[in-house]
C-alpha cells in the first residue's frame, strides 16, 4: 500500500508500478489521518514523506493506530544536526557551527521556499514514540562511506563524513500491557 496526499507522486508511483510490474494500491491521503481501520498493518516506512512534510504529533499516533502490536515503523529524516547547522538562504550549505537552536526543534520554514519541514531532536522524537507505544530498536545515524557521494547539494562529502546527514529510526509497536 502507498499512501501520499500529493497526486504528482501517486503518478510517479504508478508509471513506476507498471514500468517495474510491482502493482498493489496507491491512496491519495495525508499520514496524519488515513482512511484505513486500526491495526490495519505490520510494517510501515516513511523515506523523506510523512517523516519530514507531516507534523511528527500527528504522524506518529495515527502510525501507531495502524500498526498491529509487534508492527515496524521505520523512518528516514535529515539528521538533527544538519538541521542545526543549516543556514537559511537560497543555496546555504550545512556548515560547522550550530545556527539554531536544538531545543525546542519542530517547524522548518524556509525564507526561500513556501514549504513547511519538521524535525524533532533525539529527547522529543524519543519521547513522542514512546508515549505513542513504541519501543525504539536502533537510530542509525548515516556516516557516507569514503569515495561517495551525497546526494542534496546542502551536504558536502567533507560534512557528511564528520556529522550524520541522515538517520534511520526503526521502532516496534508494543503490544498492549508490555
Amino acid at each position: 500500500m502507498g499512501i501520499d496526499n500529493s497526486l504528482a507522486q501517486l503518478s510517479t508511483a504508478r508509471r513506476l508500478q507498471t514500468e517495474h510490474d510491482q502493482l498493489f494500491p496507491l491512496i491519495q491521503a495525508s499520514a496524519e489521518e488515513t482512511p484505513f481501520p486500526d491495526q490495519s498493518f505490520d510494517l510501515a516506512i516513511s523515506e523523506y514523506g510523512a517523516s519530514i512534510w507531516c507534523d511528527p504529533y500527528r504522524w506518529i499516533p495515527e502510525a501507531a493506530r495502524l500498526l498491529r502490536p509487534g508492527g515496524l515503523l521505520v523512518f528516514l529524516v535529515n539528521g538533527v544536526l544538519l538541521m542545526c547547522c543549516l543556514p537559511d538562504e537560497p543555496d546555504g550549505k550545512a556548515g560547522d557551527r550550530l545556527l539554531r537552536p536544538y531545543f525546542g526543534m519542530h517547524r522548518f520554514e524556509w525564507s526561500d521556499d513556501d514549504s513547511v519541514e519538521f524535525h524533532l531532536g533525539h529527547g522529543d522524537m524519543l519521547r513522542l514514540l514512546r508515549h505513542n507505544g513504541f519501543a525504539v530498536e536502533e537510530l542509525i545515524e548515516i556516516e557516507v562511506p569514503e569515495g561517495s557521494t551525497t546526494r542534496y547539494p546542502w551536504v558536502s562529502l567533507e560534512w557528511s563524513r564528520q556529522w550524520p546527514c541522515e538517520e534511520v529510526w526503526k521502532a516496534r509497536r508494543v503490544a498492549a500491557g508490555s
